[in-house]
């Protein structure tokens, strides 16, 4: 048997976790599960992975690279904030077909708060490059705290988007309009959401504080 590429092995043990999480929850998953739903050896997982926590972040890396390669071609006048819009909404769209299994997850949180402490640094990294595909830095004190404050949004978007049954995810989408538009107005005195040089939002905000 030709033995399978680290790469090849990322892909079947995502694959079967996700499918192992959605059917029995995160819990109740071990790594000698998802190796072998995955057809590998518990050496090839532990190979190209730490633990469960690993195999779920490297699952959302893969999301967002895929979302970050698709050049969204952004108009000059586009604010950063409808950047953002777009960019997380491409994130939602790509995260629907494993709803089942990220809810699972979010049911087994509550005896499990490890995850959320393991995961919440991938988080963060996250924004920080939604954050520079849109054309703001995450650099330094302030981009640190734009980093957080995009955190926080998504977060709270996230539980929208858990609870959302529409096919467009009119719901999510009216949410992250909200609090994307809340954080702009809020703010506006700050370098941290200053629009897109020569866009509409940056002559509105020529007369505000910088």
């Amino acid at each position: 048997m030709e033995r399978k590429t680290d790469s090849e092995i990322e892909t079947v043990a995502i694959d079967a976790a996700l499918s192992l999480f959605a059917e029995r929850g995160y819990r109740d998953v071990r790594l000698t599960d998802i190796a072998a739903h995955a057809g590998c050896e518990l050496g090839d997982l532990r190979r190209c992975f730490d633990g469960k926590t690993a195999i779920l972040a490297r699952f959302l890396v893969r999301i967002d690279a895929a979302i970050l390669s698709d050049d969204p071609d952004f108009g000059e006048d586009e604010s950063v904030r409808d950047r953002l819009f777009d960019l997380l909404m491409r994130r939602f769209d790509a995260l629907q077909p494993h709803r089942d299994a990220l809810l699972a997850i979010r049911r087994d949180l509550p005896s499990d708060p490890a995850v959320v402490i393991e995961m919440a640094p991938q988080g963060l990294r996250a924004m920080a490059w939604y954050l520079e595909a849109a054309g703001e830095s995450a650099d330094g004190v302030a981009g640190a705290l734009r980093v957080k404050g995009l955190a926080a949004i998504w977060l709270h978007c996230l539980r929208v988007w858990f609870e959302d049954e529409s096919e467009d995810l009119s719901k999510t989408m009216a949410a992250l309009d909200k609090a994307l538009s809340q954080a702009e107005r809020a703010v506006r005195w700050l370098p941290s959401f200053k629009p897109v040089a020569g866009s509409a939002a940056a002559d509105d905000a020529d007369g505000a504080p910088a």
